[in-house]
């Protein structure tokens, strides 16, 4: 999904009601220690892995939060579907660092 998709279909669902999620990641964000972390920061990018990560994906990714080494462990991994998953991250990340950003 390309960035341009992602934005288009962000609005889409906002204005359509939202997307019902657990927001996995925008708490697991809410509680790092990371210095630029906000609420508007962390939701933005919930909105995003709403529109580019299935729920699954979204609590491994939620758990790299906590422990960044396991995301280090996801991404050397030989495991295809770590491979897979991988991919879709990547992509996610740089999704929410451009959507996100422009919000900011």
């Amino acid at each position: 999904m390309t960035f341009k998709f992602a934005a288009i279909a962000l609005v889409v669902s906002v204005s359509a009601g939202g997307v019902a999620s657990a927001d996995q990641i925008e708490r697991a964000c809410l509680k790092s220690d990371r210095k630029a972390v906000s609420r508007s920061l962390c939701n933005c990018v919930q909105q995003v892995a709403d529109l580019t990560l299935d729920s699954g994906d979204q609590r491994l990714a939620a758990t790299f939060f906590k422990d960044p080494h396991r995301a280090q462990v996801i991404r050397q991994s030989d495991n295809r579907s770590h491979e897979k998953f991988w991919k879709r991250y990547k992509e996610f990340g740089s999704n929410a660092a451009s959507y996100c950003r422009a919000k900011s």
